[in-house]
């Protein structure tokens, strides 16, 4: 069984819309690069309608954040940061730098070393995802980052959202500003007069920002390309539509491009979660957005077996998966690709969305089959080193002319034949 065609038809984009895109994108960073403040200056008004001589945050606006915000939001934070903290630690404690000798007088090994310098992006458009720093920066942290700088856009104000400032405040960010775009990442790649560059770029954005970090990639270093968000269910008769519905409708309401679908072995199943969704929605006060996107973009699909809803699960190959069964344990061996996973009907995604630890940023686009979402080891680099005494020269000298000699590569040859001659 293959729906190999149906998924990607859904995820793709028009090479037109992805021309245009990409001109629009590259005169930006273009700017960017050439004139630096002036030009993000120049952005800022024309996308944000917001004219300002500086955009970055000053110590004491940032520390002032916290005076905006009810007492129950700052707990959550607080919440939500211990979270990440502790899976991101959780996370590093599990890779080991290692040395030793694989063979006599080959001493070989490697190191993990943090990168120097990290600019995180944290989205604020349609809804301002109040962690979504928090997801970036505590895995830098944790990683050892020397240097992290964090920005995130202005609301209708001209000033960033107060809960995204707090976290970035208490989290002991570097650096703050207030920018967005694929100017800000253009800023991050190439830096201006107020901005030195960044080694790494990471996190989520519209459409402009993931556009400018693909075409910075190689200036700088990227997570990767995130898209539209996506949530799975798999599910078998034992479901709950009305858990489903709602969480299905709790994706869909990211925006009108995401993507919710049910794959489940009960045609029944299937039914009930279509009405509940109609139900649900006409509740819900985002419904102009989840609508949109479920009528577009949702889908319900029915399989005779649990292994083949898992095959399907596995080719779409989801942002966000959630099992739904009566032993969701059994089925996670047969599941291979998907940013991250939620077993059981209790694990809702949004935990994880909002406070849960796991980060949120995550695979879209079938882009899991190949890659995991941000983590601790995202920041860190792992660098291989050697060490051989003479008699252990002597060997890979030897290997390392004969093969030089066939390929005809006459300097690498020498280098190993210059060393096996004064060694022997």
């Amino acid at each position: 069984m293959s729906y190999y065609k149906e998924i990607k038809k859904e995820a793709g984009t028009t090479k037109k819309n992805k021309d245009a895109l990409r001109e629009t994108v590259s005169a930006i960073l273009s700017d960017v690069e050439v004139r630096g403040d002036d030009a993000v200056r120049e952005y800022q008004t024309r996308f944000d309608r917001h004219t300002v001589e500086s955009y970055r945050v000053s110590p004491e606006e940032a520390a002032a954040a916290k005076d905006a915000l009810p007492g129950d939001i700052i707990e959550t934070l607080d919440f939500a940061i211990r979270q990440v903290t502790t899976f991101a630690e959780k996370q590093r404690e599990s890779m080991s730098e290692w040395e030793e000798y694989i063979a006599p007088g080959m001493r070989m090994g490697h190191r993990i070393v943090p990168v120097e310098a990290v600019g995180c992006y944290a989205p604020a458009g349609r809804y301002p995802c109040l962690t979504s720093a928090v997801m970036t920066v505590v895995p830098a942290k944790v990683a050892g980052v020397e240097r992290i700088v964090a920005c995130s856009p202005p609301g209708a104000d001209g000033k960033m959202n107060a809960g995204i400032l707090y976290t970035m405040h208490k989290m002991d960010v570097d650096e703050i500003y207030c920018f967005g775009g694929a100017q800000a990442i253009g800023a991050y790649a190439y830096g201006t007069q107020t901005i030195d560059p960044v080694d790494l770029v990471v996190g989520p954005g519209n459409q402009y920002v993931a556009e400018a970090k693909r075409q910075v990639f190689g200036d700088v270093g990227i997570d990767f390309i995130a898209g539209p968000s996506e949530c799975l269910v798999l599910s078998d008769e034992t479901g709950r539509p009305d858990y489903i519905a709602a969480d299905l409708i709790a994706q869909c309401e990211h925006d009108t491009l995401a993507r919710g679908c049910l794959v489940t072995t009960s045609k029944a199943l299937g039914e009930q979660t279509l009405l509940e969704i109609d139900r649900q929605l006409a509740e819900r006060t985002t419904a102009d957005t989840a609508g949109a996107s479920w009528a577009s973009h949702g889908s319900v699909i029915v399989t005779e077996t649990i292994e083949d809803a898992a095959r399907y699960a596995n080719e779409y190959a989801p942002e966000h998966l959630e099992v739904h069964a009566t032993d969701p344990r059994a089925i996670m061996p047969m599941l291979r690709n998907y940013g991250s996973l939620f077993l059981g009907e209790n694990t809702a995604e949004v935990y994880a969305d909002k406070v849960a630890g796991p980060n949120h940023v995550l695979p879209t686009g079938r882009t899991a089959r190949f890659g995991g979402g941000l983590w601790v080891g995202s920041y860190l680099k792992t660098m291989t080193h050697m060490e051989t005494d003479v008699q252990a020269s002597i060997q890979l000298a030897g290997h390392t002319v004969t093969q030089s000699n066939y390929e005809k590569m006459d300097a690498h040859r020498y280098a190993a034949a210059i060393r096996l001659d004064n060694l022997k």
